[in-house]
Order: C-alpha cells, then sequence, then structure tokens
C-alpha cells in the first residue's frame, strides 16, 4: 500500500478515469449551477440585463456565455470536440477571472479561477480514452 502511494509513475487507466471524472465534474457543474440560469435569462421575457465586458451588447455576450456554458461544457462533458469546446469556455473563465471580478478578493474569484484551471489543464491534455472523441479516434485508424 505504501509503495503504491509514494510511486511517481502514472497509471494509465487512473488517468483515464482522472480526466472523465474532471470533465463530467467541470462540465455538468458549469451546466447545472451556472448555464441553465443563463439560459432562462436569454429565454425569458424580461429584458436582458448581463455584463458587457467587450462591448458588444448584453444580448450578444449572454449568447456567448449561454454557449460556452451550456453547449461547450455538454461537449466537454461526454468527451466531443472536447479540446474546440474548451476554448470557450477559457475564454469565459478568464473573463470572469480578470474582467468581471478582477476587483473582487480572492474568494469572489475563486470558483471562476477553479473552473479556468480545470479548463486548461484539460485542454493540455485532452479528453482521455472515456471520450466520444476516443471513440472516433479509434474508428478513423481502423479505416
Amino acid at each position: 500500500m505504501k509503495k503504491y502511494f509514494s510511486n511517481t509513475a502514472t497509471w494509465p487507466f487512473g488517468t483515464d478515469i482522472a480526466l472523465l471524472l474532471l470533465r463530467l465534474t467541470f462540465g455538468l457543474s458549469m451546466i447545472i449551477g451556472h448555464g441553465l440560469g443563463k439560459g432562462e435569462r436569454l429565454f425569458g421575457s424580461d429584458p436582458i440585463k448581463f455584463a458587457d465586458p467587450f462591448g458588444v451588447g448584453p444580448e450578444i455576450s449572454l449568447v456567448l456565455a449561454v454557449f460556452a456554458e451550456v453547449i461547450c461544457s455538454g461537449l466537454l462533458a461526454i468527451g466531443l470536440f472536447t479540446r474546440w469546446s474548451l476554448i470557450p469556455l477559457v475564454i469565459t473563465m478568464s473573463t470572469a477571472v480578470f474582467i468581471i471580478h478582477a476587483g473582487d478578493d480572492f474568494s469572489g474569484k475563486e470558483k471562476a479561477l477553479l473552473f479556468l484551471m480545470s479548463y486548461v489543464a484539460l485542454l493540455f491534455t485532452g479528453p482521455g480514452k472515456f471520450s466520444v472523441d476516443h471513440l472516433i479516434g479509434k474508428k478513423k485508424a481502423v479505416s
């Protein structure tokens, strides 16, 4: 047991399980905790009031946030177009950390920073073996 926990070598199966857990946790948490609420605001009857950090208008800013937080997070969770879907998520969370919450203390930007760093890590690692991307890659290799 001590040898297992002291070993610094990676275990490929464990790495793929960890990547699956990260994708599911941060993908689904973003959808449930943030994206669905913004989606309701987007399609609701109330006038749209949303931050406009890039000067494109609150409606466009909200559409972009909903796209990232619902569509791209869903793709991330299942591991489809994983690295492509992470780009809007990294941009959205970078905006949250460095623009929207720039003046906040650490606790005010901590959640956005955790999402951002998990997305950056997944951008570097890729989706892992337990993903639709991997299944597509296997089929292409066989053909």
